[in-house]
């Protein structure tokens, strides 16, 4: 089902992690939904296996996979458990990601290393009660003092944001918006408790608040002003990582309802006998190669240093709602045990729905693909 021609390494990457998921992921991925809680443990072992570096050079102790082996890893995680891949996906592509696109060399040396290698954990701090869709609109604030910044405010809905060391945090000095690594041991800090959620229960998401949090000048990611550029261009990255895990998760469900239709018999034959379920497996295949090409064609171009703006909101748009598609299929062939909990295509259908609203919603997808479509055809005035 692959477009392109993965190296030896890349394969060797994805043999490892599948593994890793098979015998580490898969079998408390059901409890991880039920405790709504990642184990400690399977932390702990994500990061001695070097999955919270893959996408970032060696010299900062990172796999040097870049994005395509990024994209890989995602979508084998998924495969087990959306929860722990969103987990592993807040952490890297976007919390420690920022740090690696817009930080100086001391910034990265001194945050990259323990990132890469699970000794921190990391978040990305941008939406507010006032900045979902609308991110720039954002009320958190940094006052200098000195040579430090005093940051105030509230972030919603942030991944990790109970359990991480360092956050990514976006804020609005007199400049406009600036971007700080926060460690979440300083004074100030505070994580409300885990937000309910339907689906990915087992990824900690919480509201976290800043009451006087003195940062240190040498923690400003990238130029004073300029952090909604930084926000802007780690997010496309993370939309990649979002669509691997919707092509990881696609798959898993065409192998699960592949098998079920072999194994279960109605009026004395398989269904997949039947030409209605034949034909929903032929649409989840056609929905996931299409997912899957869009996936590494654009993780290649940005290994390559081109720009991907439009292109990351078009995975992130067409893996959101292919998933979706692919995910309600399984479950209607399926049927009565699609929907219990006994199976994993239940906690597959509820950990779905999100993809269509973070890391920006489908709505502002398609504002951003719409708004390049008319400028390069010369309706647009910019």
């Amino acid at each position: 089902m692959n477009l392109f021609e993965f190296s030896e390494e890349q394969n060797m990457l994805r043999d490892m992690v599948r593994e890793f998921v098979n015998e580490e992921v898969k079998p408390v991925a059901g409890q991880i939904d039920e405790n709504e809680e990642i184990p400690q443990d399977l932390i702990k072992k994500i990061g001695e296996v070097g999955l919270f570096g893959t996408v970032f050079p060696e010299e900062y102790g990172g796999g040097g996979f870049g994005e395509v082996g990024y994209c890989i890893a995602q979508e084998e995680m998924a495969r087990g458990c959306l929860s722990t891949a969103t987990m592993i996906g807040a952490h890297m592509s976007i919390g420690t990601n920022a740090i690696f696109l817009g930080g100086t060399e001391e910034l990265k040396q001194k945050y990259l290393p323990k990132l890469c290698s699970g000794e921190m954990l990391g978040a990305f701090g941008l939406t507010e009660a006032t900045a979902g869709s609308d991110s720039f609109n954002v009320r958190t604030r940094a006052e200098q003092d000195g040579d430090d910044w005093i940051l105030n405010g509230e972030k919603l809905w942030i991944t990790n944001g109970g359990i991480a060391d360092v956050v990514s945090v976006f804020a609005r000095t007199e400049r406009g918006v600036t971007a700080f690594a926060v460690e979440t041991k300083w004074d100030g800090y505070h994580a409300g408790p885990k937000e309910k959620k339907m689906g990915i229960r087992g990824s900690a998401t919480n509201a976290i608040t800043f009451d006087n949090v003195r940062v240190p000048g040498e923690n400003m990611i990238g130029p004073n002003g300029r952090g909604f550029l930084i926000a802007m261009k780690t997010l496309d990255a993370g939309r990649l990582g979002l669509g691997a895990c919707c092509v990881g998760a696609a798959k898993e469900l065409i192998e699960l309802s592949t098998q079920y239709a072999k194994e279960r018999k109605q009026f004395d034959e398989p269904i997949s006998h039947f030409q209605a379920v034949q034909f929903m497996l032929a649409e989840m295949w056609a929905i996931t190669y299409a997912m899957e090409s869009i996936v590494y064609r654009t993780a290649v171009d940005y290994d390559a240093g081109k720009k991907i703006a439009t292109q990351s909101a078009a995975v992130k748009y067409l893996c959101s709602e292919g998933l979706d598609k692919v995910v309600d299929m399984a479950v209607q062939i399926h049927g009565g045990m699609g929907y219990s909990r006994e199976l994993p295509i239940e906690r597959m259908y509820r950990d779905s729905r999100i993809n269509r609203i973070f890391e920006g919603t489908n709505e502002i997808q398609k504002l951003v693909i719409s708004h390049d479509v008319l400028r390069r055809n010369g309706a647009w005035n910019v």
